[in-house]
């Protein structure tokens, strides 16, 4: 790693040089207007965290944490509730964070919906809204994007960057389902310095632009029996990114998991995956923008998966890890791996802009759309985006 790298993951995260107090409440937003009126309860036992610390809210829905994390603070949302308003907080406001829940209808059985690489710009715009009538028209409990949300923030310029986030925006905000996101490598602002012309100490740099508009980039919630944990699995080595997940990350998600029923279905979601077959399809690009090898402190690595899979992989088989949703490669498949006695199916899906990622088959833009009930989640039905009108 070059002797630049820690200074820019340490900015890229957005981390506070000395630990801090962090001072909140979760409550019971019965009447859903985001702010905490008298009368309104304390939800106790709900996971908080800003990134590197986790603790569970007191009896009276109260938390505190010290500690060197991110600026920026989420509530796990539990089983039966959902967020009103923003599930995270800028942890420098002026004003302790206050989370809003409110009641979930008991049940058992949802649906949700796995998306992915919107690269939205102008020219792409239509296939978004495409993708969005169709997740309306479906209306599932929730969707997951999994990353390269915009057309490019790692080679442009902040102006350039902030228009395409912008505009991702304006279609996120549009969604009736709730949306949740987790970033791509084309979400990190400036990090090719030479093409970009930005530098690393921009208060944007690297992941700072995804945390300004959507707040934590790896982060946890429960939905209907199911454990869900967006991971940020794309990872900067100076002018490079590659699929990692850092340390940082990595003793969270252990924290995380620690508070997670051991029989509970865990499902990952993240940009580059874990596992794919596609590189064998495509072949190797040995070219910029993008090759296939780079060089990592002094080791040739393969970019396009995640570097360090089977240690993160350990930690999630300490749970019932049981589907890995990912994108990245532009194209459907279903892998399943039997580890250390653990089934779990790894399902890339093609891009809502369309096309490969490298010079490979053309594949179908779509959406997958799951079934739960009680906590079993189905093979998933693949709906083409074509069919969206």
């Amino acid at each position: 790693m070059s002797r630049i790298a820690p200074l820019l993951l340490a900015l890229s995260l957005g981390l506070t040089r000395q630990p801090s107090d962090i001072t909140g409440v979760v409550f019971e937003d019965s009447n859903g207007n985001g702010v905490r009126d008298s009368g309104e309860r304390g939800i106790p036992n709900v996971a908080v965290s800003n990134q590197d610390t986790v603790v569970v809210t007191d009896a009276s829905g109260a938390f505190r944490m010290t500690s060197r994390g991110s600026r920026i603070v989420f509530a796990s949302t539990p089983n039966d509730y959902r967020s009103v308003g923003p599930f995270w907080r800028d942890a420098s406001a002026p004003t302790p964070p206050a989370f809003g829940l409110a009641k979930l209808p008991q049940g058992s059985r949802f649906t949700f919906m796995h998306a992915s690489d919107t690269h939205i710009s102008q020219a792409s715009l239509a296939r978004t809204q495409r993708m969005r009538a169709l997740v309306d028209s479906v209306h599932p409990d929730l969707l997951i994007i999994t990353g390269d949300l915009v057309r490019d923030a790692l080679r442009v310029g902040e102006a350039e960057a902030t228009g395409y986030y912008q505009m991702f925006m304006k279609e996120y905000s549009a969604f009736k389902e709730p949306v949740f996101t987790v970033p791509g490598n084309h979400e990190n602002f400036g990090i090719e310095r030479d093409t970009s012309h930005v530098s690393a100490s921009h208060p944007l740099y690297g992941r700072g632009m995804y945390h300004h508009f959507l707040g934590p980039d790896y982060y946890s919630f429960t939905r209907g029996g199911v454990h869900f944990i967006g991971l940020n699995t794309v990872d900067i080595d100076d002018q490079h990114y590659y699929g990692h997940v850092d340390s940082l990350q990595l003793a969270w998600l252990a924290r995380d998991l620690a508070l997670v029923p051991a029989n509970m279905p865990v499902v990952t979601f993240d940009h580059i995956p874990f596992f794919s077959t596609f590189e064998g399809i495509n072949g190797y690009m040995g070219g910029p923008p993008a090759p296939s090898l780079i060089t990592i402190g002094g080791k040739t690595s393969y970019r396009h998966t995640v570097q360090n899979a089977a240690e993160v992989l350990a930690v999630l088989r300490k749970k019932n890890h049981v589907l890995a949703l990912g994108g990245h490669v532009h194209g459907t498949e279903k892998i399943e791996y039997e580890i250390a006695g653990v089934k779990t199916r790894f399902n890339q899906i093609s891009a809502t802009v369309g096309g490969p990622r490298g010079a490979g088959l053309q594949f179908t833009s779509g959406v997958e759309l799951y079934h739960v009930n009680n906590g079993v989640i189905d093979a998933g039905k693949f709906i083409p985006l074509e069919s969206a009108r």
